[in-house]
């Protein structure tokens, strides 16, 4: 057998070239650790921003609720009396000839308009109807007249009293329309 003897410079290539196949396989490992944490970083700021945006709108939901709560607390309390509100102007509309009818009329047409002032402050609002035009988001249509004298479409006759809290519709009013 025999030995070949390197010399000292091939010795030294020979370990510089090992050196370097070490060194590139070392930062080849590197840059795939960097690259591989960079992804990650990357899909955990996206995380974050998803997670930030559905905070934000579930605190935008919420205070739209809160609001909406709050503007419309009042409605279940006021769809009650509206049938109230109605007996108290059918009483209304009754003739009065005595006099002890006459005290009676007007102690019912003082709790009458307490109510509807009370019914007011909380943003209970009468609808609009006998002669303006039929809006099917105010107006529940119940018949059909004719008078030559209007337009077509128009409200003749209120038959019952339509109300609304401040911008929804409680009730419809239910009215005759011009054919």
């Amino acid at each position: 057998m025999t030995e070949t003897t390197k010399t000292p410079e091939e010795l030294q290539q020979e370990t510089t070239t090992e050196t370097e196949v070490v060194e590139e396989i070392v930062v080849d490992e590197n840059e795939l650790k960097i690259a591989d944490l960079e992804a990650k970083i990357a899909e955990e700021e996206a995380r974050y921003l998803r997670l930030r945006a559905d905070y934000d709108n579930l605190t935008r939901r919420n205070r739209l609720d809160r609001e909406a709560s709050e503007k419309y607390r009042a409605q279940s309390l006021l769809t009650e009396l509206l049938p109230v509100l109605d007996n108290l102007d059918r009483a209304l509309q009754v003739e009065v000839t005595s006099e002890e009818a006459t005290s009676l009329f007007k102690g019912v047409e003082m709790v009458y308009q307490q109510l509807l002032a009370a019914t007011e402050k909380e943003g209970l609002e009468l609808i609009a109807s006998e002669g303006e035009a039929f809006d099917p988001n105010f107006h529940q249509a119940v018949m059909q007249e004719q008078d030559s004298e209007k337009e077509a479409g128009t409200v003749l006759r209120e038959l019952q009293k339509g109300y609304k809290l401040k911008d929804r519709v409680l009730r419809p009013s239910m009215v005759s329309v011009n054919e």
